[in-house]
């Protein structure tokens, strides 16, 4: 049997499910049960009858799908799989930020870990963030972590007035707004789709600002069928599926490298290989501590029913 056959037959012997990321490489997102976002990947992983999770994406979606199954064995195919944005939110620190900021209700973005989680009141998604911030009162206080740059976006949607942790998301902040202008000049009929991650001056080009699934759903339904697309590269697999007639074009980055494209690096360490070898092995396997979980359940559960 081939390596997609072998791991094919483990799923049906170890009942498991296999999640992916849009980021994942293609064959990792062809073999997958399901493909998606944050949220729809938390929503995955809270319905399951599967007994093993396999999660192809990055360390705290593992860290969320465990927090969701405590009775699941949760699987990762690296544990390197980190995520530049959660590791900018250190626990201790964001304790003691929160502390600084009393009588503030904590929102914090899915991407950190499960420790921050369990520091805050909701969380949520690039999908569901406007919604959830609406949904509190217009004069509650809010702290937003751990991105400033989908913070930004919220206040200047919402008007907001929001106190903001500084971190950011190596990917989305790669993309050159020289290149992309001059991109554009070549390709003046394409609209450019950007996620709220990026910078500011990147997000002003854009004709749609969305999560990932959001910019697929974009570009589905949008007659023009010609995109620059500003967020990892993974997504274009999907997108292309989705919408095989459309061009698309990856937005350019300041540093030259393989693809002049946005490719994040922990998404990247996960190889069908290493999926096979977890699965099979059972391991690496993530969990999280009972006292931890228990509390980063709340915020999360409080973020699928208002989404």
């Amino acid at each position: 049997m081939n390596l997609k056959e072998e791991i094919e037959k483990l799923k049906k012997e170890k009942n498991a499910v296999i999640l992916a990321h849009y980021y994942q490489y293609p064959e990792i997102q062809d073999i997958a049960d399901y493909v998606g976002d944050s949220l729809g990947l938390s929503q995955k992983a809270a319905e399951t009858n599967a007994d093993v999770i396999v999660f192809a994406g990055v360390h705290f979606m593992a860290e969320t799908a465990k927090i969701l199954n405590p009775e699941k064995q949760v699987l990762l195919p690296d544990l390197n799989a980190g995520c530049s944005l959660a590791d900018s939110c250190p626990p201790d620190q964001f304790e003691a930020f929160i502390k600084e900021h009393p009588g503030h209700t904590v929102i914090t973005y899915v991407n950190c870990s499960a420790e921050v989680k369990a520091l805050t009141d909701i969380v949520c998604t690039s999908s569901n963030a406007l919604k959830i911030v609406e949904s509190l009162p217009k004069d509650e206080p809010i702290i937003f972590a751990p991105d400033r740059n989908l913070g930004k976006y919220i206040q200047k949607e919402t008007g907001r007035d929001m106190v903001l942790w500084d971190g950011s998301c190596v990917v989305h902040e790669a993309f050159s707004l020289d290149k992309l202008l001059e991109l554009y000049k070549k390709h003046p009929d394409a609209l450019i789709i950007a996620h709220p991650e990026s910078e500011e001056h990147i997000l002003k080009t854009a004709n749609y600002i969305g999560s990932t699934a959001g910019m697929i759903d974009f570009v589905k339904k949008h007659p023009k069928k010609k995109f620059i697309v500003a967020t990892e590269v993974g997504i274009l697999h999907k997108m292309q599926q989705e919408v095989p007639e459309a061009e698309l074009i990856p937005a350019p980055v300041q540093e030259d490298n393989t693809c002049a494209c946005s490719e994040c690096a922990y998404m990247k360490v996960n190889t069908l290989q290493k999926l096979h070898d977890c699965l099979k092995n059972e391991s690496p396997e993530v969990n999280v501590p009972t006292s931890i979980r228990e509390r980063a359940l709340l915020p999360i559960e409080r973020m699928l029913k208002l989404s």
